[in-house]
C-alpha cells in the first residue's frame, strides 16, 4: 500500500465489544479535485480475525456551530477551539466508509454523500485505488438513510453498485419513503427523502431488515435507534477480535464528553440521547474498538474515562505488527 494507506494491522477485542474512530483528511475532495491525479484518497486497513477492514473517505463538510442542539453555537465553537479543530465554517465532519472483505465477499458499510453535500465524491476513486470497481461490491449495509450515507448508491441517478445486495433497516425505509413525513419535513431533510426514493427505485432487490441479525458469518447488525428510526451499527467479529461501526452515534467535538448534545438532523433527540447514555459507558467498560462515520479519518478509536470525563481516544492503528 502507498501514500496515506498503511499495511494491515490487528486491533483485537474480546467478542461482544463495541467500536468508532478519528484523524484528518488531507487535501481537498471536491469532484474536480477527486479527478486530479494529485489527490490521493486516504485509506487505512486493519485486521479483525479473518476480515480485512479498509477505511475509505468520500470527503468532508463543515457543519455550522449552530447545528448541535443542547449547546449554544458559542459553546460548540469554544469546545472546538479547546480541541484545536475550530474552523471558520464550523465542525468538520468526515465521511468515512468501511470496506469489509474476508476473501469471499466484499461488503461496504455506507456509500457517502457523493457530492450531494460538502467537498465529497471520492469514494469511487478510493475503491479504484484498491483495484476495485463498484460492480465488484457484493453488498452494501446502509446504517441509515440520511443523504450523506446513501448518496453514493444513486450518484448520477443510476444504480452505482449493480451487483450488490442492499441492507437497510425496515423502519428507516418506511420513514424515508412516507409521503406524509416528507411533506412535513424541514428543507434540510428533503434531500434525504429524495435520495431514499431513488434508492428504493433503483435497487428493487433491496432487503429491508428487522432488528439485530447476522448478515453473514461474523458480520451482524446492532440496533442504535434514535438518530433515525432505523439507525443501526455493524459488528464485525472473528477469532476473538471485534470492531463495531457505530455510524452517527458519535460526532466530533461534542462527543463523547456529553450525551445530551444532538445534531440538527436527528429525528428523535430524546431517543438519541438515551442511546448514547447507554452506549458510551458500556464502550468504556469494554475498551471497545469503534469505527465512526464522522470522526477524523480513519474514524477508529475508543471512548475512555479521563478524570471523570469521557473523551475520544484515536486508535493506535498505524504500523502495528
Amino acid at each position: 500500500m502507498t501514500g496515506l494507506s498503511r499495511r494491515a494491522l490487528t486491533l483485537g477485542l474480546p467478542l461482544g465489544a463495541l467500536a468508532t474512530g478519528t484523524l484528518p483528511l488531507t487535501g481537498p475532495a471536491s469532484h474536480a479535485a477527486a479527478a486530479s491525479p494529485a489527490v490521493i484518497p486516504p485509506r487505512a486497513q486493519i485486521r479483525v480475525g479473518r476480515f480485512t477492514v479498509t477505511a475509505l473517505a468520500d470527503g468532508y463538510a463543515d457543519m455550522p456551530y449552530s447545528y448541535f442542539p443542547g449547546r449554544t453555537p458559542e459553546q460548540v465553537e469554544q469546545a472546538a477551539r479547546a480541541q484545536f479543530v475550530a474552523r471558520p465554517g464550523g465542525v468538520r465532519f468526515l465521511f468515512n466508509q468501511y470496506l469489509v472483505e474476508d476473501g469471499e465477499r466484499r461488503i461496504l458499510i455506507d456509500a457517502g454523500p457523493a457530492g450531494s453535500l460538502g467537498q465529497t465524491g471520492m469514494l469511487p476513486q478510493a475503491l479504484a485505488s484498491l483495484g476495485l470497481r463498484p460492480d465488484q461490491i457484493d453488498a452494501v449495509i446502509v446504517t441509515h438513510m440520511h443523504q450523506d450515507h446513501i448518496g453514493g448508491l444513486v450518484a448520477g441517478g443510476r444504480n452505482s453498485f449493480p451487483n450488490a445486495e442492499i441492507y437497510i433497516d425496515r423502519r428507516d425505509v418506511a420513514h424515508w419513503t412516507d409521503p406524509a413525513k416528507r411533506s412535513g419535513a424541514p428543507d434540510y431533510l428533503q434531500a434525504s427523502f429524495r435520495l431514499s426514493a431513488e434508492v428504493v427505485r433503483l435497487y428493487p432487490r433491496l432487503q429491508a431488515i428487522d432488528g439485530e441479525r447476522q448478515i453473514t458469518r461474523g458480520i451482524s447488525i446492532v440496533d442504535l435507534t434514535g438518530h433515525t428510526p432505523g439507525h443501526i451499527g455493524v459488528r464485525i467479529e472473528d477469532a476473538g477480535q471485534s470492531l463495531v461501526m457505530v455510524s452517527d452515534m458519535v460526532f466530533p467535538v461534542v462527543h463523547p464528553l456529553a450525551t445530551d448534545v444532538n445534531f440538527l438532523m436527528e429525528q428523535d433527540h430524546a431517543a438519541a440521547q438515551a442511546m448514547r447514555a447507554r452506549f458510551f459507558p458500556r464502550a468504556v467498560e469494554q475498551g471497545a474498538l469503534i469505527a465512526a462515520t464522522h470522526m477524523a479519518f480513519p474514524g477508529l478509536g475508543r471512548i475512555v474515562s479521563d478524570r471523570g470525563s469521557l473523551r475520544w481516544q484515536p486508535a493506535d492503528w498505524a504500523f502495528q505488527a
